[in-house]
């Protein structure tokens, strides 16, 4: 194409000129027809075949030498300046290739101020228009405060937006405030919308304080009679079906889908291995089983990652076998793929994801605790040895911040541990850091409010309830509230700013009781229980999934009754 290009530069060979205000682009007829419909109907139906110069409407000069040099050039030099109006003349001359690459960088620079519009722009592309769409749910908050665009949306679109299951808002009082917002901007000609818009707030997740006092005081609702059964209806909502499943069936109540999915893969059941996949619906406060499509695959005793979209399990023991193989799980297919293993074989080993790859530290082989460590890189799938840790380390557990790897507690022949260290990619070295106040295997260790939490174990006596967390930048633990339960070798996440413990094994008894912690309030608090026990189980969280409805409790609608105010006392 260089040679074409050089020619049309030279006007060599030169068979048409398209003129636009007056601005002349002598062209090559054939090269254009290459890039575009458009023009092959120009040049063949839309004019005689002694026609030269042909007047485009409808586009500045400054673009049309832009689809021209892309026509020879297969290239564009899109801005943030340029990109939408240049989208609107590829659209118009149908140029399929630069609509392509517009649309690729639209969506690697979709961002809070231009979501909606790129959104509004692109209804006849779906898939980039479905894509800003998702993108302007997952940031809706931030939208809703810092975007002019958000005020200027329709009373359609706003409503497209909130009434989708997946918004994500933490708390629906989000909703009801960005609905006030943007009627503020024009509250004249708004104000009639406002029960239309509260009907898809879901105020029966709320309580029945915020109804009553932020919802029903507020002089938009007090002054439309149409949002009184709304209210009315709300609150009999939150009364009959706090604790029950219809819930998520009853359009007041329904909880929104969760922006992330915690997984509680594996482990060991009063019957032995189980491969079952357990997902957490946080916001409907709901497990599902996941269908998988192996029988020993997740194991127990092995170490569970999310990275890249797809779920690994690392390792593990059956009760007969090490094992040194990983299996990748397809979140899509639902199905398992064996990936290159590791050198060593591992079971209560350590395993975390930092900068795309997989480390996967310690455990046992069948012959003795490991000291041993090594890195996955999925690019291309394969596993590299690193330096060895200072100690040999089985029923350890790790996590990463600031781009360094941490592992801490376990067994050795020496008993439970209370050390802990830090491996450094740039360096390939460990550093011992200062160690835990309590000797914990079988622990959980995360990354939680900037600090490495150590939470639970065994101390080589009895299970513990005791938690501390770590600071990087002053190598120093100090402790946090205890947790409700005593447990060891159970799974651990973080998920909606909360510390989640699930599972594990207490005493002599596996149990599926579920506490969090949360770092505002300083307090654990219970979750819904799984439905079986279990223990030596792994927790990852998954996220950015287009079919993540699939690992949530189900949604529905459910047509209810009317009811009049006075059914609420």
């Amino acid at each position: 194409m260089s040679v074409y290009n050089e020619l049309r530069l030279e006007q060599q060979l030169c068979d048409a000129v398209i003129r636009v205000d007056n601005v002349e682009f002598p062209v090559h007829k054939i090269i254009l027809c290459n890039c575009s419909p458009y023009f092959i109907a120009l040049f063949t139906r839309w004019s005689t075949p002694d026609s030269r110069v042909f007047d485009i409407p409808n586009v500045s000069p400054d673009i049309m030498k832009l689809i021209i040099e892309f026509a020879y050039t297969e290239f564009v030099p899109l801005t943030q300046g340029n990109v939408q109006e240049l989208f609107v003349a590829a659209d118009q001359f149908n140029v399929k290739g630069m609509i392509q690459a517009i649309c690729h960088f639209l969506e690697e620079h979709l961002a809070p101020d231009n979501c909606i519009s790129i959104w509004r722009l692109t209804d006849v592309y779906p898939e980039l228009s479905h894509k800003a769409l998702l993108y302007t749910m997952n940031h809706f908050e931030e939208i809703d405060l810092t975007s002019e665009e958000f005020l200027l949306l329709s009373v359609q679109e706003l409503v497209k937006i909130i009434e989708n299951d997946q918004l994500n808002v933490k708390h629906e009082k989000a909703v009801f405030g960005a609905i006030l917002r943007w009627i503020a901007c024009a509250i004249e000609e708004c104000r009639e919308y406002i029960s239309l818009l509260l009907s898809n707030v879901r105020l029966a997740v709320t309580s029945v304080d915020y109804i009553a006092e932020s919802v029903s005081n507020n002089e938009l609702v007090r002054g439309s009679k149409e949002c009184r059964p709304i209210l009315t209806r709300a609150l009999l909502d939150l009364h009959t079906n706090i604790f029950s499943d219809s819930i998520l069936y009853t359009p007041l109540a329904r909880p929104r889908l969760p922006p992330a999915i915690l997984l509680a893969v594996g482990g060991r059941s009063t019957v032995g291995p189980t491969n079952i996949i357990d997902a957490y619906d946080i916001r409907a406060d709901r497990w599902v089983n996941v269908p998988n499509n192996e029988e020993d695959i997740p194991r127990p005793y092995s170490g569970t990652v999310f990275l890249d979209g797809s779920v690994y399990c690392v390792g593990g023991f059956d009760g007969l076998e090490e094992f040194s193989s990983v299996h990748r799980f397809d979140l899509g297919t639902h199905t398992w793929q064996e990936v290159t293993q590791m050198h060593s074989r591992r079971y209560n080993l350590s395993t975390t994801v930092m900068d795309g790859c997989i480390y996967a530290m310690g455990g046992h082989d069948g012959h003795g605790r490991l000291r041993s460590a090594e890195r996955y890189q999925p690019r291309i799938n394969q596993w590299n040895v690193i330096a060895p840790m200072h100690e040999r380390r089985t029923d350890a557990s790790c996590t990463t911040i600031n781009g360094k790897v941490y592992i801490c507690g376990g067994y050795n022949e020496s008993g439970c541990l209370s050390t802990a260290e830090c491996y450094n990619p740039e360096t390939n070295q460990w550093t011992l850091i200062a160690p835990m106040s309590s000797k914990r295997s079988g622990l959980g260790v995360i990354v939680f409010a900037d600090r490495v939490f150590a939470v639970g174990g065994s101390d080589g006596t009895s299970r513990l309830d005791t938690a501390e967390a770590y600071d990087p930048h002053t190598n120093t633990w100090h402790d946090v509230p205890d947790m409700l339960n005593s447990r060891s070798n159970f799974g651990i996440a973080v998920i909606d700013d909360r510390l989640f413990v699930v599972g594990g094994y207490v005493g002599s008894i596996d149990i599926c009781k579920i506490e969090c912690f949360d770092a505002e309030t300083c307090e654990w608090s219970d979750v819904r229980s799984m439905e079986k026990t279990r223990s030596a189980l792994s927790c990852c969280v998954v996220y950015g999934l287009p079919n993540l409805a699939e690992y949530s409790a189900p949604r529905g609608t459910l047509s209810l009754p009317d009811v009049e105010e006075d059914e609420i006392e």
